[in-house]
């Protein structure tokens, strides 16, 4: 039992944890680090994360230990990359490439430090990536065995298709979704659940996904948050021009930036909208054959990738971060945008849909393509004739991610899980 209000020790189990990537590595440095304020942290990752983590200024064996699990990973990332057959396709692929290499990287943190687990050295194991919850770890059952509270999450992941999006689903090499519920099944899942002192869900779905067992030790805590130094920019909300909007995110389908063209055409070409969309993708040539096709090429502007720092400089300009995609788990560009005071127009469902309220964006009902189209434009179509609250929007908007939504603020979330598992009482409610 832990003595309340002193630091927890925690061991972190991060096996992708990167400064220097983005996506699901960024995330678990990102959280590795900020509890490094709430907590005596040691962090275990996989080899590939060490230099990256060096120049950070983390001291090996200290700070952090890295785990050379190559022998395995390395082939199976080839085997992973050959299956997806594209870059950024098949996620459901990966994640079950990386369900069946995950084992034998817990094999490794075990041996180095199943020892110092069972002799008391660590308060609470906490394992943070792999996100998602098809994922078991291997290692729950052994830390419980040595009375040490296993902490499990952020899990995130497995939002389903959309029905009218098949099409979208097949373009992106999702075959394996439609069996993924079969991970279920698992012995070592199941254990590895029942082992469990707490389950942090980074999304409602991920929450519900999980079985009635669970649920008194599930906590609802979205996966991700803004580092400051990194959009420290604010949106001026200009409203005396055209209103602008930026689409922000890779092109590919099931993100809807032709759907988002199509529900613009008109106010693009009235001269009432411009649109940023910074990203690139396999749709680029394609939307701008469309945007072209449409008659509002002089009022999008493709800027492609962009280093951060510039990706900000653009978005700050903006009023409207307008955000089609019908499959987003975490939605963090959202949280980016708000965090510049750019409001959301979003669809609601999975991820964006958690983080946007009425107060701070526009929420479209999710639906058909059509559907979507229409109310997209029907909304903008709304705000370019009365843009009033787009100031007050946006700076709910910011001071509810300055808030919540900050990794400190993550980091001190947590801490309260912490406390809960290691002293009991009742189960905190981190956001509202």
């Amino acid at each position: 039992m832990g003595t309340p209000g002193s630091r927890p020790r925690v061991l972190i189990i991060a096996e992708a944890a990167n400064p220097e990537w983005v996506s699901v590595p960024l995330v678990g440095w990102s959280l590795s680090s900020a509890l490094r304020d709430v907590a005596d942290v040691h962090i275990v990752t996989q080899v590939r994360n060490r230099e990256a983590i060096l120049r950070a200024g983390l001291e090996e064996g200290k700070d952090f230990t890295a785990i050379d699990s190559e022998a395995i990973a390395a082939p199976m990332h080839k085997l992973a990359s050959f299956l997806r057959m594209g870059e950024g396709k098949g996620w459901t692929t990966l994640a079950a490439i990386n369900a069946l290499t995950y084992p034998y990287f817990e094999r490794l943190v075990w041996k180095r430090f199943g020892a110092e687990i069972s002799a008391g050295h660590y308060d609470i194991v906490h394992r943070i990536t792999p996100l998602s919850p098809t994922t078991a770890s291997p290692i729950a059952s052994k830390v419980a065995q040595a009375g040490v509270p296993f902490v499990l999450g952020p899990l995130n992941g497995g939002v389903p298709w959309p029905p009218s999006f098949d099409a979208e689903r097949r373009r992106e090499r999702e075959w394996l979704s439609y069996v993924r519920g079969s991970y279920k099944l698992s012995r070592r899942y199941q254990r590895t659940l029942r082992n469990c002192a707490a389950v942090i869900a980074g999304s409602r779905h991920t929450a519900d996904e999980l079985p009635l067992h669970v649920q008194d030790r599930v906590i609802w805590l979205p996966e991700n948050a803004i580092d400051p130094d990194r959009f420290n920019l604010i949106s001026k909300q200009d409203l005396t021009g055209p209103i602008k909007a930026c689409f922000i995110g890779r092109l590919v389908p099931y993100k809807g930036p032709d759907m988002l063209l199509a529900a613009a055409a008109g106010a693009l070409r009235s001269g009432s909208l411009t649109l940023d969309i910074i990203g690139d993708g396999p749709m680029r040539q394609d939307l701008a054959s469309q945007a072209e096709q449409l008659g509002i090429s002089d009022m999008v502007t493709f800027h492609g990738n962009l280093p951060h720092a510039q990706v900000q400089t653009v978005a700050a300009e903006a009023n409207l971060l307008t955000f089609p995609s019908i499959r987003e788990f975490g939605g963090g560009v959202v949280l980016e945008a708000m965090a510049l005071g750019v409001v959301p127009m979003i669809v609601d469902y999975a991820g964006p849909g958690e983080l946007v309220t009425d107060q701070l964006g526009f929420k479209i009902p999710i639906g058909t393509r059509a559907e979507i189209i229409d109310a997209f434009s029907a909304t903008l179509e709304k705000v370019i004739r009365d843009p009033s609250h787009l100031q007050s929007m946006s700076a709910v908007a910011r001071e509810k991610v300055w808030s919540d939504f900050t990794w400190s603020a993550k980091a001190h979330q947590v801490a309260r899980v912490y406390e809960w598992v290691m002293n009991g009482g009742d189960k905190p409610t981190l956001l509202s």
